[in-house]
């Protein structure tokens, strides 16, 4: 009879064995560690940047002017290139640079960067292979420099997440203080890209971090600290666009009115960030469809080249080449107040990017969409003040709160849209706008893409990312809110047999807690399904025979927190939760706790906090 209840004690609880997170957490490292190794995962994230800046200054001297100079202002506009009409062959050529290093040595460099990472911190522990950094950096050195229409902050971000991830793969330690180096390389390469450390702590939170807490928070701001400080030593410490003084919105009706025109900016941006998200993905599919890699991406800078030319001949600069910091720049000063050509600019680099990017080049997507918000937040007050609109109107204040809203509604970062703006500028005057216009704008986006245009490819892939970090409400709650009371207390003697045959009802899992002399011997969950095939048997078995002895106990009013740290420790399949205190009995059994309730728990603390 013992081998048939140790083979129904093996059917009813399967051996367990231990996850490769729970081998991981032997390994955690001390706090003061983690931040002492996210130090080093800054610095050398902040040195990376300053390079990758002199790397893409260097390959743009050469390619467009044919010097040697690391000298590079991405705020000034490109100067004529001496080659003439062949300039439309500069990004062909770095296009073929940038498929080869892809297509040969990290396929994941493709594309803006950002996705990847978080595909890595989602479903790959945070491990990234080093070999990224390298390539990245030189595939998107090469694309930036030689014209192609993408952003600079992708790299740095995949190349800051590469170095986080290799010192955590170096250094053993738990997936999860991995995932927080990948965050906090991640936010140091966007501080010393940008010169925006609050705005990399929030696009860490935002966008990188499944979880937010000492333990995540402190590396990250340590690394975006110390990122900030190198890019400060040898960039300066100016912000990314100077701006003159603007003058203070207006208050009373006429403040209102403009209020509400710039909620209105708000809701056309997010309309084109969803055309953005869409566009990009659509010239992807385009460009896939042809099987040469190198042939899809030299067609995509082939036609991006022909752009660039012809805005060239018509206007005198190429406008849509590299990170576009110059035309922004123009439109923040006021040296660009034509309505029309903002419209056609902003048509233009959204064209430009999504055959960069859809064709096969590295680079992000931030800068591009501070471009396209600029000129369409510039040309929808240009456009207002040359019908006349009774209150005068800022174009560079509506070209700001339409970099912010492009940027939120793009990504979906809506604080990091915000502080990273006021942080790139320095006026406060366009925060308050700048909220409402960016929450209109991911508002208009939710509408019209439900994804992101850093999670859609995800999404395409199969891999869904949340929208939302919730706090684990459920953690604080007590043992007897999450317990099911509905549990029998039964002496081992009792046969099995008949525990099953008495059940009036079937398929349903009761839980039993089998006492030994009145004191906690086991439990035992089973399906009552069983007694179907058992109706005639007569196996002998006892319920102390099946019962398993791994359980815990556990008080009402412990917290569900404690509850599951103990269950984990112990490897326990159930907790018994127990009244009043001293040595527990069967008749101060109150109820049990297993895994499934805790997951109910979860849903249930979820719940309350829709994402949609």
């Amino acid at each position: 009879m013992t081998s048939l209840g140790a083979r129904l004690r093996g059917s009813l609880f399967p051996e367990r064995t231990k996850s490769v997170v729970e081998l991981e957490e032997k390994q955690r490292l001390p706090l003061m560690t983690l931040v002492f190794l996210a130090l080093i995962v800054g610095v050398v994230t902040g040195f990376g940047a300053v390079g990758f800046r002199d790397l893409i200054g260097l390959v743009h001297n050469i390619a467009f002017s044919g010097r040697l100079s690391f000298d590079y202002d991405a705020n000034v506009f490109t100067a004529a290139a001496p080659w003439g009409p062949w300039v439309i062959l500069v990004p062909v050529v770095g296009g073929v640079i940038v498929t080869f290093l892809v297509v040969n040595f990290a396929p994941e460099a493709k594309g803006h960067g950002v996705p990847e990472v978080m595909d890595a911190i989602y479903y790959k522990g945070g491990v990234i292979r080093p070999v990224v950094a390298v390539v990245k950096s030189l595939a998107s050195a090469v694309a930036i420099g030689t014209g192609a229409s993408v952003g600079r902050e992708g790299p740095i971000i995949q190349i800051g997440s590469a170095l986080g991830s290799t010192l955590g793969q170096i250094i053993r330690m738990p997936a999860g203080q991995r995932i927080a180096l990948v965050a906090a390389g991640a936010g140091a390469g966007i501080a010393a890209t940008f010169n925006t450390p609050i705005g990399g702590v929030m696009f860490a939170i935002e966008l990188m971090l499944p979880e937010v807490g000492v333990t995540s928070f402190l590396p990250v701001a340590i690394a975006t600290g110390a990122a900030t400080f190198i890019g400060r030593w040898f960039i300066g410490d100016q912000p990314a666009f100077q701006v003159p003084p603007l003058a203070p919105m207006a208050l009373g009706a006429d403040g209102i009115v403009v209020l509400a025109l710039y909620a209105l900016l708000g809701g056309l941006t997010g309309a084109a960030a969803a055309g953005f998200i869409h566009g990009l993905h659509f010239f992807e599919d385009l460009f896939d469809r042809m099987p040469s890699r190198f042939l899809r991406h030299i067609l995509g800078m082939l036609l991006l080249g022909v752009m660039m030319y012809v805005l060239f001949l018509v206007f005198g600069e190429y406008y849509v080449d590299g990170v576009g910091y110059g035309t922004i720049d123009a439109i923040l000063t006021g040296k660009m107040t034509l309505a029309w050509l903002l419209g056609l600019l902003f048509v233009l680099k959204l064209l430009a990017t999504s055959l960069s990017l859809g064709s096969g080049s590295s680079g992000g997507v931030f800068s591009p969409s501070l471009f396209m918000g600029a000129a369409l937040g510039g040309g929808f007050a240009a456009l207002l003040d040359q019908f006349g609109f009774p209150i005068g109107l800022s174009v560079p204040a509506f070209a700001m709160v339409g970099m912010g809203a492009m940027v939120g509604g793009g990504t979906g970062a809506v604080m990091t849209a915000v502080v990273m703006i006021f942080e790139m500028t320095l006026s406060y005057d366009i925060i308050m706008p700048m909220i409402v216009a960016v929450a209109m704008s991911v508002g208009a986006r939710r509408v019209l893409s439900a994804e992101t245009i850093y999670t859609l490819k995800l999404v395409r892939r199969g891999q869904a990312i949340p929208k939302a970090r919730h706090a684990n409400m459920f953690l604080v709650r007590r043992a007897a809110e999450v317990m099911d009371p509905d549990v029998l207390v039964l002496p081992m003697e009792a046969s099995f047999d008949a525990f099953l045959r008495q059940h009036e009802r079937e398929g349903r899992l009761r839980y039993v807690v089998v006492t030994h002399k009145d004191r906690l011997y086991g439990v035992i969950r089973v399906n009552t399904g069983l007694r179907r095939g058992l109706t005639e048997a007569n196996t002998g078995v006892t319920l102390g025979e099946v019962a398993s002895r791994d359980f815990t106990v556990v008080g009402e009013d412990a917290i569900v927190f404690d509850v599951i740290n103990r269950m984990w420790r112990k490897d326990s399949i159930m907790a018994v939760v127990v009244r009043g205190r001293g040595v527990p009995r069967g008749e101060d059994v109150a109820g049990v706790i297993t895994k499934e309730h805790v997951a109910d728990s979860v849903a249930k603390s979820v719940k309350i906090y829709p994402t949609d």
